[in-house]
């Protein structure tokens, strides 16, 4: 299978690291877990924020790995993007809780572009 299959299951695994993240010290509870999130403040609440952006990724991802390999784009172009993906949105994640808003935003654009990125691979654009 080839690797930007691979990477859609890790973007898939991203946001439940953030999550972790989030709830991790203590006081978390499963009976709540919602009223939980909504009171984090400082990094527990940046990571919470993470993985929700994490997740609003994973679609447009998921799907532009999929068009691309419909349309018959070269594998090997469609993994360059997706590992150029899985990295910008995992420092975007590092960066949204260490509160670095403008590299977070530089990664956000980046991991975004890929995906613009592989639907014009797939329209034969590029």
């Amino acid at each position: 299978m080839q690797f930007a299959f691979w990477a859609v299951l890790a973007a898939a695994v991203l946001p439940l690291l953030w999550a972790g993240v989030a709830k991790s010290g203590g006081g978390y509870n499963n009976h709540a877990p919602r009223q939980y999130l909504d009171k984090l403040t400082g990094w527990r609440q940046r990571a919470q924020w993470a993985q929700q952006n994490a997740w609003e990724a994973l679609t447009p991802f998921a799907a532009a790995v999929i068009i691309a390999t419909l349309q018959r784009v070269p594998p090997e172009r469609i993994d360059a993007a997706a590992l150029v993906f899985l990295l910008a949105r995992v420092a975007h994640g590092f960066c949204y809780v260490a509160d670095k808003a403008a590299l977070r935003s530089l990664m956000w654009l980046l991991g975004f572009g890929t995906v613009v990125y592989l639907f014009l691979l797939a329209a034969s654009w590029l």
